[in-house]
C-alpha cells in the first residue's frame, strides 16, 4: 500500500509517534489484523500500567470490577438525549434509561449533600464549560488562579474561559502558603467586580478562604464557582472543606481522580434559580448523547462511595502526608513542609535541583514510578514542558491497600534514585515486587477494606 505523500503536513501529535503507528497499519494484512493490532497495545498497557507501576498520578484512580464491567453493558449501545421522562426524550424506549439516570442523580444528591446534580457530562471540563455559559456572558469578567500556582487551562485563556469571550483576571495568590491571598483579592475584586469568582486548581494542597471570597463578591452579586476536579472525591467521603456549605453556588469535578469513577464529570448545586439556566446548558448545549454505559458506572461508583468513600479519602490523606513527609526527610524538598505538606491526595515535589520535573519524572519512569511533572509556584507559565516540579497522587496506590509503611519504602525508592543517583533500572525490580505485592483493589463491593 503505498502511502500518500504529504510534504506540507503539519502536525501536533507527535510525528515520530504517528509514524510508527502508519507503518504498523501498513504492514498489517488485513483490517482484522489491524484490530488485532489495537488489542495487543491495549493488553500491554494493561500488564504493564495495571499490574508493574507504581502510580502516582493525581489525575488518575482505578474502578473497582463492577464499574468497569458497566462500562461495556449493552445499555452503552443505547441514545438517550435530553432529560429524565418520556416527555423530554428525543427516542422512545427509554424508560430503563431513565431509571438508571434517576438512580445516577439521586445517589449523587445524597453523596454531596445537595439540592441539585447532574450526570452529563462527558468530561469534568465541560462542567466549567456549563458553568461560563450558564453565569456569565461574552465579556464578563471572571476571576481565576494563574497556571503556575496551581490553576487550570480551563478556566484560562486558553482554555473554556478563553474561548468563550470572557475576561480574566488573576486571583491573587500566596506562593508560600498555597492559597487565596485574601487581603489582596479584598482589594483587587471591588476594582474588576468579576461575574464569576472560578476557584480550581489542578495542584492543590489546602482548604481555599470559600466563605471569605463570597462575602466580598457577594456585594455585587457576584458568583462564585468552586471546580473540584481534584477534590471532590474528598468532599463528599467529608475530608476535605465542603465547599456548598461555605458558600460556593455551583462546584463541578472529575468522576475520576479522588472520586475513582469513570472518567468523565459531574455537576452539583444547591440554588434553584439557577437550575434552569445550569440545566439547559448542559442539554442542549453542551450534552447530547451522553454515555449512558458511563451514567451506569457512575452510578455504581457513587454507591462505592457511600458504603467505603469516607475511610477511603482519609487514607488517601493520610498516604499523601505520609509520602510527602519521607520524600522531604530523604532530601527532596516537598512544598507546604511548615503547614504538614497537604491536606489532600497530592504532595509536590520541588526538583529544579535535580534536574527539573521533566527530566526526573523520565528517569522515574524507567523504575516503573509514575509521577508527572508540574508547575510550580516560582515557574513561569511558559515553563509548561519544562517545570520545576513534581506532582503526585495516592489514590491508586490507596485503593490497592497500601498504607503509610509502604509510602516509605516508595520514598525511598524515589529518593535512592532522585537523590542517590542509583540507576532506576537497579531499583525497577524492587518496584515492580512491591506493587504485584498489593494486587486486589479495595474500598469496594466485591473486596471490602483491607485489614488494619
Amino acid at each position: 500500500m503505498n502511502r500518500p505523500e504529504r510534504p506540507n503536513r503539519l502536525e501536533i501529535h507527535d510525528n515520530d509517534a504517528l509514524s510508527a503507528a502508519r507503518d504498523l497499519i501498513e504492514a498489517c494484512a488485513d483490517a482484522r489484523e489491524m484490530g488485532q493490532k489495537i488489542q495487543e497495545a491495549v493488553a500491554r498497557n494493561a500488564a504493564w500500567r495495571g499490574e508493574e507501576c507504581i502510580n502516582l498520578l493525581a489525575p488518575e484512580a482505578p474502578t473497582s470490577p463492577t464499574v468497569r464491567a458497566l462500562l461495556s453493558a449493552e445499555i452503552g449501545t443505547r441514545a438517550a438525549e435530553g432529560h429524565i421522562g418520556k416527555v423530554n426524550r428525543w427516542f422512545a424506549g427509554t424508560r430503563h434509561i431513565d431509571e438508571v439516570e434517576a438512580l445516577c442523580v439521586e445517589l449523587l444528591k445524597k453523596h454531596f449533600r445537595c439540592a441539585y446534580a447532574d450526570h452529563r457530562l462527558c468530561a469534568s471540563m465541560i462542567g466549567n464549560a456549563v458553568v461560563y455559559t450558564a453565569l456569565s456572558e461574552p465579556g464578563d469578567v471572571i476571576m481565576s488562579a494563574a497556571q503556575p500556582v496551581g490553576g487550570h487551562s480551563s478556566n484560562r485563556m486558553d482554555g473554556p474561559a478563553g474561548a468563550m469571550g470572557r475576561k480574566i483576571v488573576d486571583i491573587p495568590f500566596d506562593p508560600q502558603e498555597l492559597v487565596v491571598d485574601i487581603d489582596l483579592f479584598r482589594n483587587i475584586a471591588p476594582l474588576v467586580r468579576p461575574k464569576l469568582v472560578a476557584l480550581g486548581l489542578s495542584m492543590t494542597l489546602f482548604p481555599q478562604p470559600v466563605v471569605e471570597m463570597k462575602e466580598v463578591i457577594g456585594e455585587w452579586g457576584g458568583r462564585l464557582f468552586f471546580d473540584a476536579a481534584h477534590q471532590l472525591g474528598l468532599i463528599g467521603g467529608g475530608q476535605f472543606q465542603d465547599p456548598l456549605r461555605e458558600g460556593a453556588d455551583i462546584m463541578t469535578g472529575s468522576a475520576g481522580k479522588t472520586f475513582s469513577g469513570p472518567q468523565s464529570g459531574i455537576i452539583v448545586w444547591d440554588d434553584p434559580e439557577i437550575t434552569r439556566p445550569v440545566t439547559t446548558a448542559i442539554f442542549p448545549v453542551w450534552a447530547a448523547t451522553h454515555q449512558v454505559n458511563r451514567v451506569a458506572a457512575l452510578a455504581m461508583a457513587t454507591a462505592e462511595a457511600l458504603a467505603f468513600g469516607e475511610k477511603l479519602q482519609a487514607q488517601i490523606v493520610a498516604n499523601a502526608k505520609a509520602l510527602a513527609r519521607h520524600l522531604h526527610e530523604r532530601g527532596i524538598p516537598v512544598l507546604g513542609a511548615h503547614k504538614g505538606f497537604t491536606t489532600t491526595h497530592q504532595a509536590i515535589a520541588d526538583v529544579t535541583a535535580f534536574g527539573r520535573g521533566l527530566k526526573v519524572a523520565q528517569t522515574l519512569e524507567r523504575a516503573h514510578i509514575i509521577v508527572n511533572k508540574n508547575l510550580l509556584p516560582s515557574d513561569r507559565k511558559e515553563d509548561w514542558d519544562y517545570p520545576g516540579g513534581l506532582r503526585m497522587g495516592t489514590i491508586e496506590v490507596t485503593r490497592y491497600g497500601m498504607k503509610e509503611v509502604e509510602m516509605a519504602k516508595i520514598a525511598e525508592l524515589i529518593a535512592r534514585i532522585v537523590v542517590e543517583g542509583e540507576e532506576p533500572e537497579r531499583v525497577r525490580a524492587e518496584a515492580v515486587a512491591l506493587r504485584r505485592s498489593f494486587p486486589k483493589l479495595y474500598y469496594c463491593f466485591e473486596n471490602g477494606t483491607p485489614l488494619a
